[in-house]
């Protein structure tokens, strides 16, 4: 989308949202189904399906996803999408923008192999590399709104409550 049509399709919907708070609210679902016989599962990515297995330095074959590799690609994918459109909105021109995340997870936990190793990223790195002629004090604003309106990136800062259930099949 060009940037002059999204900021124009995006300022009805604000005004929406500044009328109607209820009416922003949204709730983003995942599906996926855990393979019967391997150590996979089947994520439905609303274009497809992504087969996710455990990371080869885990134990697994390497041939599947590592959910691990997903989180960081989402974050990638979010943090892109954030910098374009705080760009279009600060009318800052980007002519490149090449953006990276690497996280680090220490394996004990997750194998349980050390008592009080925590399980998960111990540390999450987010870079953009980018090419403009913007002048700095723009490129700080970019850099402050990209990180305000990264919906992965605040979610994982933030840690919202979650929940596990557990329910049987056909009960």
């Amino acid at each position: 989308m060009e940037i002059a049509t999204f900021r124009a399709t995006q300022e009805p919907i604000k005004d929406r949202y500044r009328r109607n708070a209820q009416a922003a609210f949204l709730t983003l679902k995942a599906k996926g189904v855990a393979d019967a016989s391997t150590v996979t599962c089947k994520v439905e990515t609303g274009r497809g399906l992504a087969l996710a297995g455990i990371h080869p330095m885990a134990g697994g074959s390497g041939q599947e996803l590592c959910s691990g590799d997903m989180l960081l690609e989402a974050l990638i994918a979010c943090a892109g999408v954030s910098m374009r459109a705080a760009a279009a909105v600060l009318e800052i021109p980007l002519k490149s923008v090449e953006i990276s995340a690497e996280g680090d997870v220490d394996l004990r936990g997750t194998l349980g192999v050390t008592e009080g190793v925590p399980v998960g990223f111990k540390e999450i790195r987010l870079r953009f590399d980018i090419d403009t002629d913007a002048p700095q004090s723009s490129l700080d604003r970019l850099v402050e709104l990209t990180d305000r309106y990264c919906v992965i990136f605040q979610t994982i800062q933030n840690s919202p409550r979650t929940t596990v259930k557990l329910h049987r099949a056909g009960q």
